[in-house]
Formats: C-alpha cells, sequence, structure tokens
C-alpha cells in the first residue's frame, strides 16, 4: 500500500477519528496512521481494561498476514502466531492447538463418541489465547506510536456529520472534534448509531442467547478430570478452545497458563444460555454459575478449586444488529456494527476482515480528497454478510445442542465454512506476496456472497441455508433431530465443492486434523478432481 500525504495539518481536523480504542481502533489507528493518515483516537476509558474475544482461528491469522504485507505493519502480522503474539506482543496469552467440543446431558458423563476435536497443526501456525487487556493496549500504543493523537477518558455525546464538509463529534465535557470522517467501534452503545437511529430493532438476529463471564484462577485441565479419561483426544483439550456444550447452551474455557513456563495463572471462563429457556433472574452471575455445574457435575469438577478474580459480567440478549453500517461521513465497524455470540471465535476475523477492506478506502479518500458514501458501500455489505453467515452458523448450533447427531453435523458445516474462507485468504496473500499485485487481495471482496469470498462462496452460501432451514424444522417441531442430521451428512458427503479428504460427510470422523498428508491429498483433489471454479485456487 502506497503512502498518501495527509491533509493540510489543522489544529481542529483529523482525516479519520476512530471511537474505540480496543483491538478493532488500534489496529485500524497503526494502519492509517503508519500510511500518513492523521488519526485522532477517542475513547471513553483507559488502558489496560477488561475484555473477552480471546481466541483467535486460522482466519483470524491469515487476514492478520494479509493486512501486515498490504499496509506495511508487520507488527499485525505478529498475530498470525502464537510464538509471534508471544514474543512480540505479550507472553501472558496462551497457545490453542485445537478447537475442542464436548457434548452433555443432565445427569450423564459424557461419552467417547460424543465428543469432537478440530486440532491446528504446528506446522500452520499455532493460534492463540490472546489476554485482551495486553493485546488491545499494545496495539493502542502502537497506533499512537504510529502518529495517532490519542484522546483518552473522553466519552463522545453527540455526532454531526455533513456530507460535503465532514464531521463533528462532541465529547461530555463539551470538547469538538473536527474530522473528515468517523469510524465508530466502540460497540453496542455507538454512539454514531445511536445519533442516526441504525440499529435494527427488534434485531434480525435468529439466533438467541446471553452470556456470563469472568477470569478465574484454579480451573484444573479437564484432561485430568475422570469424564474425560475416556473422551481420547487428538491432543490434550487444556492445549486448546474447550467447549462444553449441552441443550440450552455452551460454556468456554480459555486457558491463559496452558504452555511450560506460562506466567499467567488465569483462565478465561464463560457460560452462554439461551435466554428463552433460561431467562435471567435475580441470582448474581457467581450464583447462577454454581447452580448450572450442580446440573453438570462432571463438568463441575473442572471448578473444584477455581475462584473468580474479577466480578462477573452477566448480559441480558447478546445479539443487536444495524441496518446501516455505512453512510454520509461515517462507518460502524466491530461490535458497534452488531454482534452474535462468541461461538466458533468470529469476532476478531469478522474485525480484520473489515480493516482490510476499509483502511484501503480511507488511506484513498485522504488521497483524493473523496468522502464519497459509495466508496465505501462495500464495507457494509461485507459486515452485514459476516453477520448473517455468524448467525445462521450460532442459530444452527444452538439447535444442534439438542441431540449429539445434529449437533456433529452442524460442527461439518462450521468447518467447511472456516476451512474454505481460511484457504481463500492464504491463497490471495501468496498471490500477493509472489506478484505484489494488490488485485490478488481485491479479489477477496465477494459482492456476490460478502463474508464468504473465493470460489466456495457460493456453494457454502447455500450449504449455511440449507443447514438453517433443516434446524428450524427441527425447532419447530416439524423434523425429527436424527432425520435432520442424517439428511445433512448425506447432503454433505453429496457436495461436490468440499474436498473429500476432509471427510466432513462421515458421522465417525470426529477428531481431525490436517497432517501433511491430508493437505496433500486436498491438494490433489483440488488440481485434478475439483469443479472447475474451485481449481482455481489450487494453481
Amino acid at each position: 500500500m502506497t503512502r498518501v500525504a495527509s491533509s493540510p495539518p489543522h489544529a481542529d481536523r483529523y482525516d479519520v477519528a476512530l471511537i474505540g480504542s480496543g483491538l478493532a481502533g488500534g489496529i485500524l489507528g497503526t494502519v492509517l496512521a503508519r500510511n500518513g493518515v492523521r488519526v485522532l483516537l477517542l475513547d471513553a476509558t483507559t488502558h489496560p481494561r477488561f475484555a473477552v474475544g480471546e481466541s483467535t482461528i486460522p482466519y483470524t491469522s491469515a487476514m492478520a498476514e494479509v493486512i501486515a504485507e498490504r499496509y506495511g505493519v508487520p507488527e499485525v502480522g505478529a498475530l498470525a502466531s502464537f510464538a509471534g503474539v508471544r514474543s512480540r506482543i505479550s507472553p501472558m496469552c496462551g497457545q490453542k492447538r485445537n478447537f475442542g467440543f464436548v457434548h452433555h446431558e443432565v445427569g450423564r458423563a459424557p461419552r467417547h463418541d460424543r465428543v469432537n476435536q478440530e486440532v491446528i497443526p504446528e506446522y500452520q501456525g499455532t493460534e492463540t489465547h490472546l489476554f485482551r487487556q495486553d493485546v488491545d493496549a499494545y496495539f493502542f500504543h502502537l497506533a499512537v506510536r504510529c502518529g495517532a493523537e490519542p484522546r483518552l477518558n473522553t466519552r463522545i455525546t453527540g455526532i454531526e456529520t455533513d456530507a460535503d464538509r465532514g464531521v463533528v463529534c462532541r465529547s461530555d465535557r463539551g470538547e469538538e472534534f473536527r474530522a473528515a470522517y468517523v469510524v465508530d467501534s466502540s460497540g453496542f452503545r455507538s454512539p454514531v448509531a445511536q445519533a442516526f437511529g441504525l440499529r435494527d430493532e427488534p434485531t434480525r438476529a435468529r439466533a438467541h442467547s446471553r452470556s456470563l463471564f469472568t477470569h478465574m484462577i484454579g480451573v484444573e485441565p479437564f484432561d485430568d478430570m475422570a469424564a474425560a479419561r475416556a473422551c481420547d483426544p487428538l491432543v490434550p483439550w487444556h492445549q486448546g478452545t474447550l467447549h462444553h456444550v449441552f441443550d440450552g447452551g455452551w460454556l468456554w474455557v480459555i486457558p491463559f497458563d496452558n504452555y511450560k513456563g506460562a506466567p499467567n495463572p488465569l483462565c478465561s471462563v464463560g457460560l452462554t444460555l439461551d435466554e428463552r429457556v433460561f431467562p435471567p433472574g435475580t441470582l448474581s452471575g457467581q450464583q447462577e454459575f454454581d447452580a448450572f455445574l450442580r446440573r453438570f457435575p462432571r463438568i463441575a469438577e473442572q471448578f473444584r478449586t477455581a475462584k473468580a478474580v474479577r466480578p462477573w459480567v452477566s448480559t441480558g440478549r447478546l445479539q443487536y444488529s444495524a441496518h446501516q453500517t455505512v453512510g454520509d461521513r461515517y462507518c460502524l465497524t466491530a461490535h458497534a456494527a452488531g454482534f452474535i455470540d462468541a461461538l466458533y471465535s468470529r469476532g476478531m476475523t469478522n474485525t480484520l476482515e473489515v480493516v482490510n477492506s476499509l483502511a484501503w478506502r480511507l488511506i484513498r479518500a485522504v488521497e483524493e480528497d473523496d468522502w464519497s458514501t459509495e466508496r465505501f458501500a462495500y464495507v457494509d455489505r461485507l459486515q452485514q454478510g459476516l453477520f448473517d453467515v455468524h448467525d445462521d452458523l450460532v442459530y444452527s448450533s444452538f439447535v444442534g445442542f439438542r441431540d449429539y447427531a445434529l449437533w456433529n453435523a452442524v460442527t461439518r458445516v462450521w468447518k467447511a465454512t472456516s476451512i474454505l474462507t481460511t484457504m481463500t485468504a492464504q491463497k490471495a496473500l501468496r498471490d500477493f506476496r509472489r506478484d505484489r499485485d494488490e488485485g490478488a487481495l481485491l479479489a477477496l471482496e465477494s459482492d456476490h456472497h460478502p463474508g464468504l469470498p473465493g470460489p466456495f462462496g457460493a456453494d457454502v452460501s447455500r450449504l449455511l441455508v440449507f443447514t438453517r432451514e433443516l434446524c428450524a424444522a427441527v425447532e419447530a417441531g416439524a423434523l425429527p433431530a436424527q432425520e435432520a442430521a442424517a439428511t445433512l451428512f448425506t447432503h454433505l458427503r453429496n457436495a461436490e465443492f468440499l474436498p473429500p479428504p476432509l471427510e466432513l460427510g462421515v458421522p465417525e470422523h470426529r477428531m481431525s486434523e490436517a497432517t501433511a498428508d491430508v493437505v496433500a491429498r486436498i491438494t490433489e483433489w483440488g488440481r485434478t478432481r475439483a469443479p472447475e471454479q474451485v481449481r482455481a485456487l489450487f494453481v
């Protein structure tokens, strides 16, 4: 990305005002400031601060590398591996060698044939459990070092935009900040969303969940519990993100102390429930968590010595959306644009996808002094697409939690969505590194299926809709869960666009790892037998 000259330095005017200095604001601020954009970084609080959304996935890492290469910010590339995060950002983070799922029924021990694990091969670069207070602070300070102007403890309470003249942001202390454009990544109470009435009422999300979460010490590895002895994972559960799933919700366990010499004894713990089945009551977060453990004593074993080190956070319904995320001189990103659920750890990935597509448009807007809304219209389509993809996955998963056979099938749809989009981003990055042709990265911006780039986009989109409609029939009582599971597995086996070596249509293939042999067989299939539209990915 070519650096641009910033707008003439006026004392009261910036090119871009960023509201929110969390991960999204810090990374976008770093990218823009490094490329010559005059950035104002506003936040209502300070750093360090507690935040959840701690687990990366391979697609997160692929997008981090894309941003690092495209915009000349190698510091962002450190997010692409546990080794990079540990050595360059914070040693307080944990490793993630697997996604682990253990299905539970009330009053029963988990069965060895009702567990799923997706191993992340170490040769691909182990993923990370991010200790967000350190990571967010790192990128905030990096943005400032790159030239962004920080204004912390500054709560924005008023926004005015003019398509021809720019933006005025007003603080609760009466200060005014002027910029050509404003990007809001602050969260649900987004000043921009409130100023322009952008929230869907009610949200269009199909998923329904609420959450309570904290950080704990003394959480024991599930591998050491009696309930885990028959599960036989490919790698220890404790070396990855563990999901305990059950009818009506799921529990995350994200340790930061899961490698030799780890200095951080904490573990992120969160309980997410369908709020229609488990409505919030008068119990405190700790009381509700204890009541949950009494219903699932095999999970409770893991928490025999655990203590919360900070107050529990309890939410209402998590899902919210915006019918519009881009308008005259403004853009909502990250959690200001919308939220579904922490399931599948897609939050940071979605954030980096939006940063990648928004940053070059902002840089060009400064260069050309063209802030037309149409320039940013794709970013809205992208965010709406990402929201819908995650909503379909989470909605289908919560329906699947009620019956292991269906849940087992739905996990394969998640894997298809995750693996194929990751392959697409990795291919684009290889092409860009080879030719330095930005067209390879622009190809990730799919107008046909925003949020699902590449040759798989249409096929994965249809698979998501097929899965969602099956699960809706189950939820309505019109279709037995096990019949829906059998139908979905048949559909997966017959899907020509899915690489056969992944064995996504095989119910018994519950533990998987993309070994070098599996990758070689996928590549051979892609070059010789894959559908024509898919073969370009393997050239």
